[in-house]
């Protein structure tokens, strides 16, 4: 955000600059005076921070749906021991988010939801989040992998494809996923030198 909030600062120096040397002719109409860095939080306007609190404020997901995304998020990548998983980052609130910021996922998310949970009661006479972990998986091996699925699964794998996707999204944009990368960002290092075995290699050295 520091970037952000940098370069939007070098962009308005300019508009204001521009503004400044027009203004002191007559005959050139002035400018709207571009918005101050004080009307800026975290890099955000006033009109996006408000459309946020708008979204937060709303509800798209039933508590069944929310528990069913969150089974699914940490089937697909898991806790490990020394990585926390999806519901350790948060996926199931991204996607929350996700699906009031972008209208387009609400159908295929919510509909495949109820997909899976029509599918797991005519073969297991229970919802999904109801079924033990065995008859789960059983479950999500005939949509996981789109080149063995039957064709009567198309619907369930084509949701298990966008759930696949968002979780991974939400996931790798969070600081345990960049744990889990081992990503850590611009940081300053020092330099040592060319490596011993490349300067024998040329015949140089480096002097005392």
């Amino acid at each position: 955000m520091k970037r952000r909030d940098t370069l939007k600062a070098l962009s308005l120096g300019t508009l204001t600059a521009t503004i400044a040397g027009t203004e002191a002719h007559a005959d050139v109409p002035k400018k709207a005076v571009p918005p101050s860095l004080s009307d800026f939080k975290n890099g955000k306007s006033a009109a996006e921070l408000a459309r946020d609190a708008k979204i937060a404020a709303e509800k798209f997901f039933t508590l069944h749906e929310l528990q069913t995304i969150r089974v699914l998020a940490d089937y697909i990548i898991p806790a490990d021991g020394q990585f926390g998983g999806a519901t350790e980052a948060k996926v199931a609130e991204f996607i929350e988010f996700i699906v009031k910021d972008m209208p387009q996922h609400q159908t295929p998310m919510r509909g495949g939801l109820l997909w899976l949970d029509t599918a797991c009661v005519k073969q297991f006479v229970k919802k999904f989040v109801a079924c033990p972990k065995a008859q789960q998986i059983q479950m999500l091996d005939q949509i996981a992998y789109p080149g063995q699925a039957k064709p009567e699964m198309s619907q369930g794998v084509a949701f298990f494809n966008l759930m696949r996707n968002l979780t991974a999204t939400g996931y790798f944009t969070t600081e345990v996923g960049f744990k889990y990368l081992g990503y850590v960002g611009n940081r300053p290092n020092a330099w040592d030198g060319v490596p011993e075995d490349v300067l024998k290699q040329y015949g140089l050295s480096y002097d005392s």
